[in-house]
This record gives C-alpha cells, sequence and structure tokens, in this order.
C-alpha cells in the first residue's frame, strides 16, 4: 500500500474519529482546531474534503447555519430531523413528520417525494433565558 493511501486513511480515520467525539454540528474549521490539539496535523482543506465525501455519502448530516456549513455525524438509521439552536448550536434529533402529511404537502403542490431532510432553527431554553 504506498504512503499516499495510508496517510489518507489515518486522516480520514482521525476526522471521523473528532467528528464522532461531537454531539452537536461543527464547523470545519472548528473540527480542524480539534485535530490540531490532538497533534493531527492535517490540512483544513483535507478536512473539508472529508467532510463533504461523508455527507455526500450520507453519513454525517450537514446544516447551514449562518452562512456557515456545519456537519455531524448521523446516526445508525440514517434519517434524522433536528433542532437546532441559532445561538449555541445545540442540536436536538426529533421525530420525522408523519407519511400522510408529506404525501398531501408533495400532492398539494405536485411533487413526487425522493428524499427529505428537516431542521428547524430557533433559540433553546438556555439561550432565550440568557437574552433575558
Amino acid at each position: 500500500m504506498s504512503e499516499h493511501i495510508v496517510r489518507q486513511t489515518r486522516q480520514k480515520d482521525a476526522i471521523r474519529d473528532a467528528l464522532n467525539g461531537c454531539d452537536e454540528f461543527i464547523s470545519a474549521q472548528e473540527l480542524h482546531r480539534k485535530l490540531e490539539d490532538r497533534g493531527e496535523h492535517i490540512g483544513l482543506a483535507t478536512v473539508y474534503r472529508q467532510l463533504n465525501a461523508l455527507a455526500e455519502a450520507g453519513r454525517a448530516d450537514t446544516v447551514r447555519l449562518d452562512g456557515q456549513q456545519l456537519f455531524r455525524l448521523c446516526g445508525d438509521d440514517g434519517h434524522h430531523h433536528h433542532l437546532v439552536c441559532t445561538g449555541c448550536g445545540k442540536t436536538v434529533e426529533i421525530e420525522s413528520p408523519s407519511e400522510s402529511w408529506l404525501k398531501g404537502i408533495s400532492d398539494k403542490y405536485g411533487f413526487t417525494i425522493e428524499r427529505h431532510t428537516l431542521e428547524v432553527f430557533g433559540l433553546c431554553a438556555d439561550c432565550r433565558k440568557s437574552d433575558k
């Protein structure tokens, strides 16, 4: 196995491991900083590439918050919906809307649903308290 492939695999594993240690969504820059703090010297561009590859493969969730793309490893069932706090980034997985609701929406507008994601943005209880 070539050194380049070994390095790519080690870097991929390190990125996945660091992301696995995050309960909330995290930016590529924050994840890069965590890796650096752990002594992993992986370029920011590599972190971006690997995170996007995980998202494209359906192994990481991604949301946009304040113009920034954030990532989080998916759970085992591969289908998630979230409440995301716009203040602190806290994320909570929520139940899926009912199939009848989705069918009603798609029928109303003449769509056939192939896949869906649902992120609901607002302030968590802690951020609402600190605003007062």
